[in-house]
């Protein structure tokens, strides 16, 4: 008589005390991923850097996040999200000591580009919370996994500086790398395991390539996309190779047995509407990230306050401090009201607080007042976004759907800051080094444009998708 499978066996529900370990390190990643920014003059100085050593060491680890994080989600997806995990905090840990320890540049660049491994940590966290959860409470913890993720950066950003100059550089990158390490061993003591989804999956090798080759030519072209006039061939030339790894990259994926992305879960109405409303969110949110501090810092003709770096400090730690909580607020708001009142509202409050701030920024009190909002509705509706792709999709494709709406997270990220920077280079009249007006102005005025158009998107998200 021939044998009987045994049922699948259900995962086992979890308490508080997992979600916090998960959050924990959350925390701890986020401090890590932002303690570079604000001492980058300082490393510059002690590593004898130049500027564009200094800015490619600023980008390193953005570029191998988006890298890692689908290819983390994929194998969390395939294999669990709580072993991916292990290993892959394993990885940040070998590249937050080799940075605490790099005596020049290449052992510090070698050291972020393995802590760039961190961003996976984040698609791995929600396998784990929409597997041992109920849909309701699974959509609080990602709200405060991804807040707890924000609030870590904002401490990185507050004290990596006086631990660089109280300490030496090398105790930023050592004193939150072993939090990670402690808060992993939380993670691994206290978050069961989760079965695999898809144990026998291979590795779709190919497709990974291509959409590794995808994503590095288009951050390239990002990069170069402010310098379009002087050298066109060259951004011509990477649009065409984008175009045909895209084209590459649809073709191994539509014959692959087990493909990395399965096309026909991004073709879904929630699952892309969700990649467009959170790409154009980013880019609305960048835009106020790198005008909002020109704009304090320019002391124009008739415009502009002159502020020094520690007030500029000052008046964004409010943006800072809502961004933190706006994690946690967005995942009760979609239990309570749904994804789509969530998303449409915090698209409304952000678009037009960037319209008035193109109106209305005579005062530094507009400007606080405008980040801290931008910076609430934006976490807001990510994190909105987030909950609704993890609930939208089975328990084997979280990993995978989460992680692209990362990965559009930093494309949408570093799209606002190029669009800025071209917008204040084309305002500057010949011969000075200070923007015109008017080249804010435009730049919150399109930024809020761009944001709005999001709402076009939002009824197609609400299509095939449970609330």
């Amino acid at each position: 008589m021939p044998a009987t499978l045994a049922p699948p066996v259900p995962p086992v529900r979890i308490r508080k005390a997992p979600v916090w370990a998960l959050g924990m390190l959350a925390a701890a990643t986020g401090t890590l991923e932002s303690v570079v920014a604000p001492t980058l003059p300082l490393l510059q100085r002690e590593l004898s850097m130049s500027p564009a050593q200094g800015a490619l060491l600023s980008i390193a680890m953005l570029i191998t996040g988006a890298l890692v994080a689908p290819v983390a989600g994929s194998l969390g997806d395939r294999h669990g999200g709580k072993r991916v995990m292990i290993r892959l905090m394993a990885v940040v840990a070998a590249g937050g000591l080799v940075s605490s320890l790099a005596p020049n540049l290449p052992v510090l660049l070698l050291g972020q580009v393995l802590q760039g491994a961190m961003v996976g940590a984040m698609p791995l966290s929600f396998i784990l919370v929409h597997k041992h959860l109920p849909t309701g409470e699974s959509q609080v913890a990602i709200g405060v996994v991804s807040g707890l993720f924000v609030g870590g950066g904002m401490l990185g950003t507050l004290v990596a500086g006086p631990i660089a100059e109280g300490l030496s550089r090398h105790w930023m990158f050592a004193i939150p790398t072993f939090a990670i390490v402690v808060a992993t061993l939380f993670v691994h003591l206290l978050m069961p395991d989760d079965p695999p989804a898809r144990p026998g999956a291979r590795i779709d090798w190919p497709g990974l390539v291509l959409l590794s080759g995808v994503l590095l030519t288009l951050m390239l072209g990002l990069a170069l996309a402010p310098d379009v006039g002087s050298q066109p061939l060259a951004l011509g030339a990477l649009v065409l190779v984008l175009a045909a790894l895209i084209a590459g990259w649809t073709a191994v994926e539509r014959r692959a047995a087990s493909p990395m992305v399965d096309l026909r879960l991004l073709a879904r109405p929630p699952i892309w509407s969700s990649y467009v409303i959170t790409f154009a969110v980013c880019v609305g949110t960048a835009v106020s990230m790198y005008l909002v501090p020109q704009l304090l810092a320019v002391a124009g003709d008739g415009y502009g306050f002159g502020a020094g770096s520690t007030d500029i400090g000052r008046y964004l730690l409010p943006g800072a401090v809502t961004a933190a909580v706006s994690g946690p607020l967005g995942g009760v708001a979609v239990r309570r009201f749904g994804a789509g009142a969530v998303v449409t509202a915090a698209i409304g409050v952000m678009a037009a607080t960037l319209a008035g701030l193109a109106l209305l920024h005579t005062e530094v009190w507009h400007l606080v007042v405008g980040k801290a909002l931008i910076a609430l509705a934006s976490g807001v509706c990510i994190t909105a976004m987030v909950v609704r792709t993890a609930t939208s999709v089975e328990h084997g494709d979280t990993g995978t759907a989460t992680s692209l709406v990362l990965v559009t997270r930093v494309i949408g990220f570093a799209a606002g800051a190029q669009i800025s920077g071209a917008f204040l280079t084309a305002g500057t009249p010949s011969g000075s080094d200070v923007p015109a007006e008017s080249a804010f102005v435009i730049g919150f005025a399109i930024a809020g444009a761009v944001t709005a158009l999001s709402l076009v998107a939002v009824r197609t998200m609400s299509k095939g998708a449970k609330e």
